[in-house]
């Protein structure tokens, strides 16, 4: 029996395969993610808070997080007050920046509005490309921008809803995660999973 060789995007190899990363390349990463607010809820907050810092990090308080803003609830999160900010400010299993900290129960607010207009955040955010995927038919991890114009179209019109720490690299980072932009490498085992 011959197994097929994995091979994944450059910017994995830096990583051990059983690490967090890894994972997450493997999993979630550029898969299509339509219709589940409240992953999208938290793959957003992820990318707030790594703005600055390093994907790998938040990922590793990927289970603080969902235990501080309660599995990522939308309405519950929306719910949260300042006192309660406070409070996540102390706790180490987050990342402890207050200023991310207000933005993701501002976002989790802005969401709900979002979704008043679009039935859901699912429609919102795939409504920019038409329901349709980018695939950049990257070759290597070089030929990958910060940003593009859709992203910077996307940020504008966020933020203009309240959206807050969402410019347009950390929301080109963030079409990437959902998969509205496919930017798995070519010849990545991974690029056309779904």
């Amino acid at each position: 029996m011959v197994t097929k060789k994995i091979t994944r995007c450059q910017w994995v190899a830096k990583y051990e395969v059983t690490n967090d990363m890894t994972k997450y390349h493997d999993q979630e990463w550029g898969r299509p993610l339509r219709g589940d607010d409240r992953l999208l809820f938290e793959l957003l907050t992820l990318e707030v808070f790594q703005a600055g810092l390093s994907w790998e990090i938040s990922l590793k308080k990927r289970p603080g997080l969902k235990l501080a803003f309660h599995n990522f609830d939308i309405v519950q999160v929306s719910q949260m007050t300042e006192k309660n900010a406070l409070a996540l400010k102390t706790n180490p299993n987050i990342i402890r920046n207050g200023l991310k900290i207000l933005a993701t129960i501002n976002n989790a607010r802005a969401i709900k509005q979002v979704q008043g207009e679009f039935n859901s955040f699912s429609n919102y955010i795939w409504q920019f490309t038409n329901n349709k995927i980018i695939d950049n038919q990257v070759i290597t991890n070089q030929d990958v921008p910060a940003q593009n114009a859709l992203s910077q179209t996307i940020a504008k019109d966020m933020k203009k809803r309240g959206f807050k720490f969402l410019g347009p690299v950390t929301v080109y980072s963030y079409l990437q995660g959902i998969g509205i932009i496919n930017d798995h490498e070519k010849t990545c085992s991974f690029k056309y999973q779904d």
